[in-house]
This record gives structure tokens, C-alpha cells and sequence, in this order.
């Protein structure tokens, strides 16, 4: 029994100890690679799934649908988490990036692929791009290629090489002699030659990105200066030395992305250029990315390639996403080094900053399910503002709100707009409410962006809210009806006379209330209304030809007031459209003519009628000459039309102003006459000259009947 028991607590101490060391191992564990680093050796290439390394990755919480991406499209990570080539592989690169992420974690490591084929240094020989072969112009000057490396340091001269005269016809008085750009041509004095061996010194520093190749000309010649032999072909060139860094164009690059956008995706290309030889590798450059800042959710989320400097991505599509993202601009130091890479290379450096763009993957939601508004009965304006939250970028179309009303605004009574400084929708009303048709109204308002949804999101429950707006009771003053209200009366109709009932109701029937009638607006003072009744009578003549009536009507306003508390009022107005009476005898025009007193046309003048009244009481006028007696000997009057007559001289008369009668009556029922007198002057006519100035005198119709009793004793 002893024994038992003694297994049993070691079995439980056991179990207690393991399950410790177990929770202890889960908590010390960080989701991502175990192992960030590996090495591949490059033997020639890579054959069709032959596996190059077992890669360690744990999320801490079981592995469940961990996925991998590798920055070679030629590599894969298989089922057993292996390394694989998809095919066969000759060119790999130096370097892979392995990303892994699910759920849990998310996390990068690095292959380096060691012996893997890079550009070769060349040699001098073909730097130079030539051999021994040396130049000559005849047999005895020989003048072999010299080569100086730039930037020598003291003392100089340097000897750098030497010419020779195979000939047994150099005299000992023959001398060397050196010319072209470096010699005797700026710039003076870079080189120099021994005027009794040949031999060739180089006097200062170089700089080859300066002047790479000098050519010159070596000749000997005798004590007079003629030239012996030559001249010969000398060229001096200039090897590089890695004396410069390398120089982004731009100090700073921009660049942007479309979130969600798949792994590989090029940003932007990053360009440096390097001054020295570009056969050499002092000019090959490699690009890398020294950091990224911030370094979530990953330190390497994009990839350079090192001789493009294409910038791609290398997160997943998932993760860059702008919304979840901890800020959405990144920049990159990328550093440029010469010689291939290598450690003795030169660098530059500049900076990418770059910005994750929005793409509309998030439909706007309304903050509430449902809204509520009160507003009084008759009022316009806003009566609410609705608030949506949109998780994509503000002031784009991705993030600006539309709504509308889709359902309940059978009245067309409400609008919804958009305000721009907030993306809140302002609902209004645009035609007044009446609290007793309809006390309470149920909106149902959608809200969707500017620029489409991506196809993979749709509009879901939260893009629709409800509205109630309940109606508020208000007094309301009474209504005319109708209003305007038009009636026809005739001109001049006793004072007293009876014009109109008004009609004015209260719109408040839940209220029981009383209407009293006063006048608001009369222009000419012509009418009353009984407070009570509403009815309206003349207090004036009314008068169609009143400066007060325009186009036969006359226009005045009563107000209704009910008794509610406080009081409303009302107004309406009353429209008289007046029948004209022949009230206005007519006149006529002008009433002035002139003549000449030697015309041979004897028409005077076309006088009108005019009437105040209106037809029938107006035209067509009856034009005669007055009631004098002998008018007609001198004068005739003839119809022209309905409204106007022509008056004609019978003969000729002396200057002098004369008084001409005449007699206009309308067509009115009874009708009425007017007489008006026609002032015609007798004037002088010379040359296209009217004189009037003598025509003082006025022969009046009694001088006409002098000579009518005159020519009566005469018979």
C-alpha cells in the first residue's frame, strides 16, 4: 500500500513539474522565426525541388495557417517548411527573403546564398583595353603606352615610363622633345621628358574624372630645332582610383502604394550615379535598405533590389493595410555602395519616404442605428445632423459621405446633404410640416462614399439609420381661401355697395377658435370689412382710371387673426376687377400745327383722339369741325381711321395764327364730346425756312364771320 501511494505522489509531482516547465517554455516563446538568418552555398545552381534548408517558424500558438512568401519567385516553402526551388535555377541572386505570417504573428528572414556568381573585377590589361602593342611612326622611335594612377601623393616628379631611338643615326646632339595637351598645351607642365634619355615624368597629382587620357607627342630633333625624327602618337592614360562616393540624384524620394496591394509590387526606383571609371567596379553600385522607420508591423516590408533599386513590397497584402497600419508613411535609408558591394566600397545615402494610399475598403456607418428629431409644424431648416464614422482617408472620396432618403419622405418634405467640413448629413426640412395631416414621420436614410467600394466590401446594415421627427403643434394663423380672391365690379357703384365675402379658416382643428377680419393694405381708401362676418364694402367711388388700378384691377390685403395664445394672423387679398363706365369724355392731339403760307399741299395736320375709358366707351372717335358757322369754307376735315382724322386748308391763307374748333366724340353709350381748339400757325417758307416770328396776330372765327355777313350784304 506504501509502495502504491509513493508512485502515485511521484506520478502527480511529475505531472505538476511538466505541466510548469511546459507554461513556462509558451511564455519565454516569441511568434515569428526562431532562426532570422541563413546560409546557402551556391554550387553552380539550384536543381527542381531539391529541399536547401528547413526553415523555423512558430507563431506560439499552434501554427495554424502559417503561410509563407520567398522574394525569389523561382524559390517556395513547401508543406514540411522547406526551402524549395520551383524549377531549376541558375541566376539566384545573393540574397532571399523568406516572409511568414498567419493570425498570430508576422515576421521576415534572410538567406544568404554564398559563391554566388557576381561581376568580376577586371585587370588592368583590360581596364586599359589594350596590350604591349606599342606606337610608332618610323622604326628607330619607339614610344610605348604609360599609365598613371590619379590622386599619387609627393614627391614628384614620378617616372612613368620611357622612349627609345633604335637607330644608329642618333646623334648625340639630338634631343627629346614632348608637345600636346599636358606638355606645351594647358595644361602646361603635367608631364615632362628628358631631353637626353627619353625618360618620362609626371609633375603633380592626377584626377581622372578630370582628364582621363593625354594624348601627346614625342619627336627628337637636332640643335636647330628641326625635327629628326617623328612626331609619335604618346598617350597617357589616367587609371582610376575609388575616389568618389556614390551621389543619389535626389537627396529625398517619394513614393506611394495602394494598400492591399500584393507582395512584389514596385514603389519606386532609387538611382545613384558614381564619377569614376564605369569599367571598373569603382563605379558597380549596390543598393540596400539600412532601416525602416517605424519598424511595424515588420522591419522589412519593402525589399531593393541591389543593382535596380527598385523598391517593392514584401508584406502581405493583409497587413498593409492602411487602417490597421501604425502610421501610413514609412521612410527608408537606403545606402548606395561602389565596388560591388563590398566592404571597402564607398557609400551614399539618401532617403524614401513612403506612403501608404487609401483604396475605399470600408463602408461609412451611421454612429447609431436610429436618430430622433422634434420640429415645429410650419419651419424649414435643419432639424438634425447625422454622423456616419468612415475608417478610410478624410477628404477623399474613399471617406465623403452621400445620403439619401430611401424610404418614408413621400411628401418630398426633407432633404439630406452632406457637410463638407465634417462629413456629418445635415437633414432639412424644405416644406413646412402640418402637425394635424401627419405628426410624426419615420425616415430610412442611407449613407455611401463618393468613389465605389472595392469589390471584395459592400454596404452593410450599419450604411442605413431611422430618422423619427415628430412634429411639434403650433397656433398657426388663419387661411384665406381662396388667395388671391378676385371679383368683378362696375366703376362708380354707391358707397356703401357690397364687394365681397371673405373666407378665412383657422388650420388648428384640434383648437376651437374664432377668426376677426381687419384691412391691412388699401391703396386708395375705398373699402371696409366688418370684423366679424368678413364681408367688404365701398367706402369711396371706385374709380378705373385711379393711378391705384393697373390693367383694370385693384388690389388690397385683409388680415385674419384668431384668438389663440399667443394670436396668429393670416393675410389674403381681395383682387376688383373693375368694369369701365364712359366716364371720360375724349380730347385730342396735338394742339399745334404749322404751315406754309405758299404751300401748294394744303394738308395742315393728322390729329388723334384719346380716351381714358376703355372700349366700348372709347374708340372709334368721331372728329368734325366745331359749330361755328363758315368753318367749312376754309377748313374739311376727312376720317383716316378709328382713331385719327386729317385736317386740309379748302385754300391758301395769309400768315397769321389761326384758332381752328374741333369736335371729338367716343363711341360710349350715352356718348361724350369734347371740343378742343387747334392752334395753326401761317409761317413764311424760304429756302427749306420756317418763319413763324410775324404770325403774331390770331384771326379767330370772328374775322371768318365778318366775311361771311360781308359776302351776305354783298347778294
Amino acid at each position: 500500500m506504501e509502495i502504491g501511494t509513493r508512485i502515485l505522489l511521484a506520478f502527480l509531482v511529475c505531472q505538476v513539474a511538466c505541466t510548469g516547465a511546459q507554461k513556462k517554455a509558451e511564455a519565454n516563446c516569441v511568434p515569428g522565426f526562431q532562426v532570422k538568418e541563413y546560409q546557402v552555398e551556391y554550387n553552380g545552381g539550384f536543381q527542381k525541388e531539391v529541399p536547401l534548408l528547413q526553415v523555423h517558424f512558430d507563431d506560439c500558438a499552434g501554427n495554424e495557417g502559417v503561410r509563407f512568401e520567398v522574394s525569389h519567385p523561382a524559390f517556395a516553402v513547401d508543406e514540411e517548411r522547406k526551402l524549395v526551388p520551383r524549377g531549376d535555377v541558375a541566376s539566384s541572386g545573393t540574397v532571399l527573403f523568406i516572409h511568414g505570417w498567419n493570425a498570430h504573428a508576422d515576421d521576415m528572414a534572410q538567406v544568404d546564398i554564398t559563391g554566388a556568381p557576381t561581376q568580376a573585377p577586371q585587370t588592368l590589361r583590360e581596364i586599359l583595353g589594350l596590350g604591349l602593342v606599342l606606337n610608332r611612326t618610323k622604326r628607330s622611335l619607339l614610344v610605348p603606352p604609360m599609365f598613371v594612377p590619379e590622386n599619387q601623393r609627393a614627391p614628384f616628379p614620378k617616372f612613368i615610363g620611357m622612349s627609345h631611338v633604335i637607330s644608329a643615326d642618333m646623334q648625340e646632339n639630338h634631343v627629346f622633345r614632348l608637345t600636346g595637351r599636358g606638355a606645351d598645351e594647358d595644361p602646361k607642365g603635367v608631364f615632362n621628358i628628358n631631353k637626353l634619355t627619353g625618360e618620362v615624368v609626371v609633375s603633380r597629382p592626377l584626377d581622372r574624372e578630370a582628364i582621363d587620357v593625354y594624348h601627346l607627342q614625342v619627336s627628337t630633333t637636332d640643335p636647330t630645332g628641326k625635327t629628326v625624327e617623328g612626331p609619335v602618337s604618346l598617350d597617357v592614360s589616367v587609371i582610376d582610383q575609388n575616389d568618389n562616393r556614390p551621389i543619389f540624384s535626389e537627396t529625398r524620394y517619394a513614393g506611394e502604394v495602394l494598400e492591399g496591394s500584393p507582395t512584389g509590387t514596385t514603389v519606386m526606383t532609387m538611382t545613384a550615379s558614381d564619377a569614376d571609371d564605369p569599367n571598373t567596379e569603382n563605379a558597380v553600385l549596390r543598393y540596400i535598405i539600412v532601416k525602416q522607420s517605424p519598424d511595424k508591423p515588420s522591419p522589412n516590408m519593402f525589399y531593393i533590389d541591389p543593382e535596380k533599386g527598385d523598391i517593392v513590397t514584401v508584406i502581405s497584402p493583409k497587413l498593409l493595410d492602411r487602417e490597421t497600419l501604425p502610421t501610413t508613411q514609412y521612410e527608408l535609408e537606403i545606402v548606395a555602395k561602389d565596388m560591388a558591394g563590398s566592404d571597402v566600397g564607398l557609400t551614399g545615402t539618401a532617403t524614401a519616404t513612403i506612403t501608404i494610399t487609401d483604396k475605399n475598403d470600408h463602408a461609412p456607418e451611421f454612429t447609431h442605428s436610429l436618430f430622433q428629431a422634434t420640429v415645429n409644424e410650419g419651419w424649414t431648416g435643419v432639424v438634425l445632423n447625422l454622423t456616419v464614422d468612415d475608417r478610410d482617408d478624410p477628404a477623399t472620396g474613399a471617406w465623403r459621405a452621400v445620403y439619401s432618403i430611401i424610404n418614408g419622405n413621400t411628401g418630398q418634405s426633407f432633404e439630406v446633404h452632406t457637410n463638407l467640413d465634417n462629413n456629418e448629413g445635415m437633414l432639412y426640412v424644405v416644406k413646412p410640416l402640418d402637425y394635424e395631416s401627419t405628426a410624426f414621420h419615420t425616415l430610412l436614410i442611407k449613407v455611401e462614399n463618393e468613389d465605389p467600394l472595392v469589390p471584395d466590401v459592400g454596404y452593410g446594415p450599419s450604411s442605413t439609420a431611422t430618422v423619427h421627427v415628430r412634429v411639434l403643434d403650433v397656433n398657426e394663423g388663419p387661411v384665406f381661401f381662396p388667395d388671391p380672391m378676385t371679383v368683378t365690379k362696375r366703376e362708380n357703384v354707391p358707397v356703401g355697395s357690397f364687394v365681397a365675402t371673405l373666407n378665412a379658416t383657422d388650420p388648428d382643428l384640434l383648437q376651437t377658435q374664432s377668426v376677426r377680419f381687419a384691412v391691412l393694405r388699401d391703396p386708395a381708401g375705398w373699402l371696409s370689412v366688418n370684423p366679424v362676418r368678413g364681408t367688404v364694402n365701398t367706402t369711396a367711388i371706385l374709380d378705373r382710371e385711379s393711378p391705384f388700378v393697373h390693367d383694370n384691377r385693384y388690389s388690397a390685403v385683409f388680415m385674419a387673426t384668431d384668438n389663440g395664445s399667443p394670436p396668429a394672423t393670416g393675410t389674403g387679398t381681395l383682387v376688383i376687377a373693375l368694369e369701365d363706365d364712359n366716364d371720360n369724355a375724349p380730347y385730342l392731339y396735338p394742339s399745334v400745327a404749322r404751315v406754309c403760307e405758299d404751300a401748294k399741299d394744303l394738308n395742315v395736320m393728322v390729329v388723334g383722339g384719346k380716351d381714358k375709358d376703355i372700349s366700348p366707351n372709347a374708340a372709334p372717335f368721331r372728329i368734325e369741325l366745331g359749330k361755328q358757322p363758315g368753318l367749312e369754307k376754309t377748313w374739311k376735315v376727312t376720317k383716316v381711321n378709328n382713331t385719327h382724322s386729317q385736317v386740309t386748308l379748302l385754300h391758301r391763307l395769309q400768315r397769321a395764327n389761326y384758332n381752328l374748333p374741333l369736335l371729338v366724340t367716343d363711341s360710349g353709350v350715352p356718348p361724350l364730346s369734347n371740343s378742343t381748339d387747334i392752334k395753326v400757325q401761317v409761317c413764311t417758307c424760304k429756302k427749306n425756312k420756317m418763319d413763324c416770328s410775324g404770325a403774331n396776330l390770331t384771326r379767330s372765327s370772328l374775322l371768318l364771320l365778318s366775311l361771311v355777313l360781308l359776302a351776305l350784304l354783298c347778294l
